[in-house]
């Protein structure tokens, strides 16, 4: 089925999922295939040419970023036999383990660690929500990111004028009664998970502590290139997440997992935040591409969730969300706005991208 919206005629498929209602022509907006793009927030786990072929396909290059929750050597194989084939369609951020963290050499040991890795081409650092929502000391404690063995460790990240990106805390929702939730998604995956709802858990850190750690480890390491996931844990605000970028002039955040929150949000207030805040956002997916995966209906799927994406930003059209009740209309950025989100911002937060 082929759309024109705002003077752009789409290509889209019948599982896209997204209905459309057609408004007049607007500024001609840049053609989707045409305009280079960045995701900047996925993982890829997997041997096969298919996902970055995708990706090329649909003229994104990507940031592929390591977590804690996996075997960080295993982590680098798979990026290491992707460079091989596509050397130059993605960079990537490593991380380090928690592992070992009461041991007198942990810092020791995470710096030559990074050191390493940082040779090898990471042009980053990832840390995961494990810190300050699983792990613990050997006394019992949450590990919280403003704790002070990590400032070694920030310090040297700084000083190799690498960026750190980290994933803490978890939607406010995760906090909240099922019934209460914003999300939908959010409603579907926490009914599914008990184990990680955290209004069940009311033993383990609280939402605020979470957002204090990191805004006190940011106040240690002004000078810092920070980039928040997933809107730094801040979804559910475009006011909370302002005051953050106005306190902090050095982070920028991500829109990793996060773009259905935001639809949630009056389109107008959303619209103006992202021209506000046109410096400090990064177009990001979260793609986690594995092993077991079906190739054929995953790349189907990222064309699909990057097509949607696209016209959401773009184009002012009504569209159906999947997991969302309401109809949502489009932000209809300025192309310079788009140029940043997708691209540029991504490159300046990342300097080696």
């Amino acid at each position: 089925m082929e759309v024109t919206i705002n003077c752009i005629k789409y290509s889209l498929l019948p599982m896209l999922g997204a209905a459309l209602l057609i408004v007049g022509c607007a500024e001609k907006k840049p053609d989707f295939a045409a305009f280079e793009k960045i995701d900047g927030h996925l993982h890829i786990r997997y041997n096969g040419p298919e996902f970055l072929e995708q990706a090329m396909a649909d003229n994104f290059r990507v940031v592929v970023i390591f977590t804690d929750a996996y075997d960080i050597d295993w982590q680098q194989e798979f990026v290491d036999h992707q460079r091989g084939m596509f050397p130059e369609q993605f960079e990537y951020l490593t991380t380090f383990p928690m592992k070992g963290w009461d041991e007198t050499d942990w810092q020791e040991k995470t710096i030559a660690h990074l050191r390493e890795a940082f040779e090898k081409g990471a042009i980053g650092v990832k840390i995961w929500k494990d810190v300050g929502m699983e792990f613990k000391d050997r006394d019992g404690n949450f590990v919280m990111l403003d704790d002070p063995q990590f400032d070694p460790v920030i310090d040297f990240i700084e000083s190799e004028g690498k960026t750190l990106t980290a994933h803490i805390g978890e939607p406010r929702d995760c906090w909240l009664p099922l019934d209460e939730m914003l999300g939908s998604s959010n409603r579907d995956y926490f009914a599914a998970h008990p184990e990680y709802h955290m209004y069940l858990h009311p033993e383990f850190p609280a939402y605020e502590e979470h957002i204090q750690a990191y805004e006190r480890m940011l106040e240690k390491h002004p000078d810092l290139r920070y980039v928040g996931c997933h809107l730094g844990s801040l979804e559910w605000s475009v006011e909370e997440l302002s005051k953050r970028l106005d306190r902090f002039p050095n982070t920028a955040v991500d829109l990793a997992e996060r773009v259905d929150d935001l639809q949630i949000i009056d389109s107008d207030k959303v619209r103006q935040f992202f021209i506000d805040y046109q410096d400090r956002l990064i177009y990001a997916t979260d793609f986690s591409i594995n092993e077991e995966h079906d190739p054929t209906a995953y790349t189907r799927h990222m064309h699909e969730t990057w097509m949607q994406d696209w016209i959401y930003f773009t184009t002012d059209s009504i569209l159906t969300i999947p997991g969302i009740n309401e109809p949502v209309r489009g932000l209809d950025l300025p192309v310079e706005v788009l140029a940043k989100i997708y691209r540029e911002n991504a490159k300046k937060w990342y300097p080696e991208l």
